[in-house]
């Protein structure tokens, strides 16, 4: 006998994106096979943009663009045999290519004051849920700022835009399907601010005054091309323009002034858009010829008899010209009146005086002098006699090292004895190396302490070291000591010491303390760096880093502290270590809004709800529904885990009265309870419509089952409930049986299977992912069989 037909290629679950072209095939055994196809259990004959196609062993069913009324099951049935697949159309929120191009790649520009319109056309299945953000928080209707949403597109208007609405935007559109977000931008360009002050004057001469200032903090959107100078001298109304300086430049000297009168100065920033407002300057005066300042008191170099030599530095300030020498005068200890040293200004900066009278304390002053004339007096110098000098100080006592490491040694030592001289002045420290005989002086000036530290040294080096006391005739007899430097401690890469205690994720509260200490090890001290989103830290976070740990501390958390937090140690070699870590400020939900009950399928209903608003800030955000069924009776929970806005409930009895309320809820704990006001009753089917069908003999109301309203398609998170349900009709009523990927769960007690006057629900309870794929309900009576099928899709609750 022939062998018997079969199929070799079964047909396959098809997904496909609206609009798209779809095919389903199967391959039988036999060339000569002729089949139908049938879909939801009708047999197709026509149907726009679908076709039928045979190739040899191949059958087709091809659709050309894929729309909602293609979805379902379909079958292929022929020469005894057949297969069969469904076809699911997905429909997520789609922007058309070439508008999202520009809105993301090109921003969109205002200037201050105009009227901001940015329209977003979409596509997808309804409904979809358009969603604005700017600095990830959700834009909000106010006075100038609305967002509108129809059934085909979204739209943000700002009616007076201001620079403050300037920066990034996101637009999340969200159905069934999935979510699309498109990023954009917004600039909205003014004048600049006016330039930072205050204006400094830099210069200032009898012919010539420089003034200085800073670029605005806020350039208006537009570059700074240029500045404009202008000044107004005191007592007069008008502002002359002195001239402009380009952008990079932000000093301006000018020439058109007169000495000793005074003036205001004025500078405005220039961009694209038009001229900032003006930074002024307080008074200024245009100064005559400016003559040196005073230099330091000079200092005693030597004193005899009759005669003391002094020297000196040259004053800080110069003046407007260069000095040409010094004048120099003196005094008797203490008398007022200064006398002249000399009448012609000397070039050097050392003098020998003489003609001084044996055994008068005498003081002495100097002043610079240049083109613009003899410039201040210094404070006097030290009182000096003129004397020969006593003797040179005695050797110190106890020098010794009273500390070091690998740079630096610290000496301690006392003062000479009494007898040895007790008019020490101050000390004198030299060192060598072991491999140097040249003394090097440690200090410039004498030392008054009996202390000092040499810095600068190499590890691992051997020094020599002496400390001389100084008084008017010299330094006395030094006294001398050795010391080992230290090895400078080894190089060790910065590593940051990460275990347990530390987490990569946190969850704080908001109002809650931030402190997170994060220990780390190297050599030399590193440079320790703190950043949030890749930024510096908000000036609210404090950093505390000393012995090896490094702490971040926020005082009281706020939601805008959420982000990526990350810590890098570097040393000066360029070797570092980063650890990044989440922070998640969240806070117990607010309430959920209103709820609203519909009746959708008969004997059940359907609650929905307005989002918490915490839903703008809390990604873990989840509902809870629960029902009572009396006004003072116990609170049962029928639904967890809920991720969107909806809840079917399908365990009604006709006749009661029900109530429900829905909580907000995430790691923290619960929201209050959002309520429903009126109680949920279904009226019980009234007696008279229960005749009896023997009446109507003559009759034959005798149906096959069909299904009202078929199973659809389910996506529910792990460890929820999924209620699965139907409506089936037909004539004696039909007895239902469901399945599981063809497996009968009539003995099944993982599932809760109901049929209430024909309306059928299956209920998982803790669905785990073991519960995925494809399940079946078929009704089968007397005068013949129908079945839906759909599909249960997990996902984590991640």
């Amino acid at each position: 006998s022939a062998p018997r037909c079969h199929v070799n290629k079964q047909l396959l679950d098809v997904r496909v994106l609206k609009g798209e072209p779809a095919e389903l095939s199967c391959t039988v055994n036999k060339n000569e096979v002729t089949g139908t196809w049938f879909k939801d259990g009708l047999k197709l004959t026509s149907m726009d943009g679908v076709f039928f196609e045979k190739e040899g062993l191949v059958h087709k069913l091809v659709i050309n663009k894929v729309e909602d009324i293609h979805a379902g099951k379909y079958r292929f049935v022929g020469g005894g045999i057949k297969t069969e697949a469904s076809v699911f159309v997905e429909d997520p929120p789609q922007v058309d290519k070439v508008l999202l191009k520009n809105l993301t790649s090109v921003p969109t520009v205002a200037k201050v004051g105009q009227k901001v319109k940015i329209k977003i056309p979409f596509e997808g299945r309804l409904p979809v849920r358009a969603t604005w953000l700017k600095d990830r928080m959700e834009l909000v209707n106010d006075t100038r700022v609305c967002v509108d949403k129809t059934e085909t597109f979204t739209m943000l208007s700002i009616s007076s835009s201001e620079r403050k609405d300037s920066g990034d935007y996101k637009v999340r559109l969200k159905n069934d399907s999935g979510v699309l977000e498109i990023n954009l931008k917004l600039v909205v360009i003014d004048k600049p601010q006016p330039p930072a002050g205050p204006i400094k004057i830099v210069e200032n001469s009898a012919n010539n005054i420089t003034l200085q200032w800073k670029p605005p903090k806020d350039d208006g959107g537009k570059p700074v091309q240029s500045y404009i100078v202008e000044s107004q001298q005191v007592g007069k109304s008008d502002w002359v323009t002195l001239g402009e300086t380009p952008r990079s430049c932000t000093t301006f000297t000018t020439n058109k002034v007169e000495e000793d009168m005074s003036y205001y100065f004025r500078v405005r920033a220039v961009n694209a858009e038009g001229t900032s407002d003006a930074l002024e300057s307080e008074e200024v005066k245009a100064v005559s010829k400016a003559s040196p300042g005073a230099p330091d008191p000079p200092e005693i170099v030597s004193a005899s008899r009759d005669t003391i030599t002094i020297s000196w530095k040259a004053p800080h300030k110069t003046g407007n010209s260069r000095i040409v020498g010094y004048i120099i005068q003196k005094r008797k200890k203490g008398t007022m009146t200064w006398l002249p040293v000399n009448n012609v200004p000397v070039a050097d900066k050392q003098l020998k005086i003489t003609k001084l009278k044996k055994g008068l304390q005498y003081e002495f002053r100097v002043a610079a002098v240049n083109a613009a004339g003899v410039g201040d007096a210094s404070e006097p110098s030290q009182p000096v006699f003129a004397q020969d000098s006593t003797k040179p100080p005695g050797q110190v006592q106890d020098l010794k090292v009273s500390s070091s490491d690998n740079t630096s040694v610290t000496l301690t030592w006392k003062r000479p004895e009494a007898k040895d001289g007790n008019d020490v002045k101050g000390y004198e420290v030299e060192m060598r190396s072991s491999n140097n005989l040249n003394w090097t002086k440690c200090n410039t000036r004498p030392i008054e302490m009996t202390t000092y530290t040499v810095k600068g040294l190499q590890a691992k080096e051997m020094y020599f070291l002496r400390v001389r006391a100084l008084n008017d005739s010299g330094p006395g007899e030094a006294a001398e000591l050795e010391a080992s430097i230290e090895a400078a401690p080894p190089v060790v890469s910065p590593r940051l010491l990460i275990d347990d205690t530390v987490k990569r994720f946190l969850v704080i509260k908001a109002g809650n303390t931030i402190r997170v200490n994060i220990p780390f090890e190297a050599s030399p001290d590193p440079v320790v760096t703190w950043l949030k989103d890749g930024l510096p830290l908000p000036n609210r976070a404090t950093i505390n880093t000393k012995d090896g740990t490094t702490q971040l501390l926020i005082g009281a958390a706020e939601f805008t502290d959420s982000g990526t937090y990350t810590v890098r140690v570097q040393n000066g070699l360029g070797q570092r270590a980063t650890f990044s870590f989440q922070v998640q400020v969240t806070d117990i939900p607010q309430s959920p809004g209103p709820i609203k009950l519909e009746e959708n399928v008969p004997n059940a209903v359907t609650v929905t709800w307005e989002p918490s608003a915490s839903e703008k800030w809390e990604s873990n955000l989840y509902y809870t529904v629960l029902k009572c069924e009396s006004q003072k009776g116990l609170w049962h929970v029928v639904g967890d885990l809920i991720y969107t806005n909806k809840f079917t409930f399908t365990k009604l009895v006709p006749g009661r009265d029900y109530y429900f309320r829905v909580v907000a809820k995430n790691n923290l704990g619960a929201s209050g309870p959002s309520e429903t006001v009126q109680p949920w009753r279904i009226q019980k089917p009234k007696a008279e419509f229960q005749v009896k069908p023997q009446k109507y003999r003559g009759v034959n109301q005798n149906q096959p089952p069909r299904f009202l309203v078929p199973l659809k398609p389910h996506v529910v998170t792990t460890g929820s409930e999924c209620h699965m349900s139907c409506a089936v009709g037909g004539h004696p009523p039909p007895k239902i049986t469901w399945y599981k990927d063809s497996r009968d769960l009539s003995g099944d007690p993982t599932y809760f299977c109901t049929n209430d006057f024909g309306v059928c629900s299956l209920v998982v309870f803790c669905v785990a992912k073991h519960d995925e794929g494809e399940y079946m309900v078929e009704a089968t009576n007397e005068l013949g069989r129908a079945f839906s099928k759909a599909i249960l899709t997990i996902k984590g609750n991640n």
